[in-house]
């Protein structure tokens, strides 16, 4: 449960925003993957988890980078690089290995962590910073790199979802 007091003290911590709900998907955006990270530290798989998260996050960059100047990477407002959603990606990825691995037997606490990140997506549509075709793209990457497992400094590879009933 350190990880829920990490995301915890993240809310606290953050500064005052015009839209608190747009606040909210900001610190999710870090507090979701800060939290696996201290759970995967704490269970000696941290050389796993950052694989995953720089691949992750290489792959939503790239993609930004790729479809730039494509009608599908338009925001809202009007700008570029929006496809996918950078914020929606880093959510679900720290969700769905909190939710498949540091809560394995806690289906609540992974439903609650599945629905931050979900709220985190709708922040991003909510503040007119990415359409929800982009958010849905992000919250895939995440999800799949979050609840995959590389096997590095264990026995193999694997994918877990979480959410045991």
């Amino acid at each position: 449960m350190k990880a829920v007091a990490v995301v915890c003290a993240l809310g606290l911590a953050a500064p005052v925003a015009a839209d608190p709900f747009e606040q909210f998907g900001t610190v999710m955006k870090y507090g979701l993957p800060l939290a696996a990270a201290v759970c995967a530290a704490d269970q000696d798989r941290l050389e796993d988890f950052a694989v995953r998260g720089i691949l992750q996050t290489a792959l939503v960059w790239g993609m930004k980078e790729y479809f730039d100047g494509t009608p599908i990477s338009r925001r809202p407002s009007g700008e570029g690089k929006g496809f996918p959603s950078g914020h929606t990606a880093a959510a679900f990825f720290g969700a769905s290995d909190l939710a498949g691995k540091c809560f394995e037997d806690e289906a609540a606490a992974g439903a609650l962590a599945y629905g931050a990140a979900g709220l985190t997506g709708w922040s991003r549509v909510h503040a007119g910073e990415h359409t929800p075709e982009q958010v849905w793209t992000g919250a895939l990457i995440g999800f799949s790199f979050g609840a995959a497992s590389f096997g590095i400094g264990s026995e193999g590879a694997s994918f877990d979802v979480g959410m045991r009933f």
